[in-house]
């Protein structure tokens, strides 16, 4: 019996890259999850993109605008960068203490 074709998303969830810091201390480090949360947005399932890691939608949002923003030159652009930045560091930074002290590494 042949195996089921698989997909290149399935392809590309096979061969994620390490985590250095992971291999190295054990722990997660602020960026886990964000490979396999990209992984899940392309697969069309926010809730799991989300659960991997919440910054990815906001992230994305961030490099989109700012490259439209250095073609465009919005008024604020620069300004809305800066507080998108910041909330996305808060994001990263609170799941990141969520993760250790709940010990939900994934």
């Amino acid at each position: 019996m042949a195996q089921p074709h698989k997909s290149f998303l399935d392809w590309l969830g096979e061969h994620l890259f390490s985590c250095p810091f992971k291999t190295h201390f054990g722990i997660d480090c602020p960026g886990c999850g964000l490979q396999r949360s990209v992984l899940a947005l392309f697969r069309g399932d926010l809730i799991a993109s989300f659960k991997f890691y919440p910054a990815t939608i906001p992230l994305i949002f961030l490099v989109i605008f700012t490259i439209v923003h250095l073609k465009v030159d919005f008024k604020f652009g620069a300004q809305l960068i800066k507080i998108v930045f910041a909330g996305v560091a808060v994001i990263i930074l609170i799941n990141y203490i969520y993760k250790i002290y709940t010990h939900q590494f994934i």
